[in-house]
């Protein structure tokens, strides 16, 4: 288990080239961001070169994944967000499904994600990319949201069956939205290809709040995950400071 830091929540207002200098500073080899089409790829990728940083992952663009009139906007920025992931030599992308659709039962706004997503697997499978599927909380920061449950959201990726989709587990969402921390992810680990965390209540520094992270990394790390975690909280304290105290937690 490694640690990556999401530059646009824990250097929030940084340009990214900028946070890749300070997170090797704070003794990080990976960072990850959100959107990509507003930022200079070339100045991120001389400056990951420069400091010898990993770009773990990243967003595709914002396109619903359960509408199939959108099926082909969102292929296209998938194509998209391929290319802009080769130039920075990332292997990952973050997808979100899109807003609950009013009038459509639920099971067959899955059914369109499932499709959508075996249809995005020639292209991942050409490219050598995976695609993570987030489950986002409801109750808090996504209202509105289709999918927040990991149970579902594993389902999904099973029935997809390709190891090029997969799930962002996000512990601070799944927090919130269903607890059971531990035994899902060791029920569950050969479909998460990522992780998110943060401290709740409040998104912010892992030190505080009600998520043992030193307890759920351990649990991680003994059930033989060898990817990344990425930090990705709203500080409220010294930022070299939480970091450090992040790096402790997962050694």
């Amino acid at each position: 288990m490694k640690l990556s830091i999401c530059t646009d929540a824990v250097y929030r207002g940084v340009p990214t080239s900028e946070a890749i200098r300070s997170a090797r500073q704070a003794g990080f080899e990976a960072i990850e961001f959100w959107s990509w089409w507003d930022k200079d790829l070339n100045a991120i990728r001389e400056a990951a070169k420069a400091h010898d940083v990993t770009i773990t992952t990243f967003c595709t663009r914002f396109v619903s994944l359960i509408d199939p009139e959108k099926r082909g906007e969102y292929l296209e920025g998938l194509k998209q967000s391929i290319e802009a992931a080769r130039s920075l030599d990332c292997s990952r992308l973050i997808t979100q499904t899109g807003n609950d659709r009013e009038g459509v039962s639920r099971e067959l706004q899955r059914q369109h994600m499932i499709d959508g997503l075996k249809e995005c697997v020639p292209l991942l499978e050409e490219a050598g990319v995976t695609l993570l599927v987030e489950p986002l909380n409801t109750a808090v920061d996504h209202p509105g949201y289709y999918l927040s449950s990991s149970e579902e959201a594993f389902r999904v990726v099973r029935e997809v069956g390709s190891p090029n989709v997969k799930i962002l587990y996000d512990i601070y969402h799944q927090q919130i939205t269903e607890g059971d921390l531990v035994r899902t992810i060791r029920a569950n680990l050969e479909g998460i290809g990522h992780f998110h965390a943060a401290g709740h209540p409040g998104r912010g520094e892992l030190h505080n709040g009600e998520i043992n992270y030193p307890y759920v990394f351990a649990a991680i790390k003994e059930a033989g995950y060898q990817g990344y975690v990425g930090l990705e909280y709203f500080g409220k304290e010294p930022t070299e400071a939480a970091l450090a105290r992040a790096l402790g937690m997962a050694r």
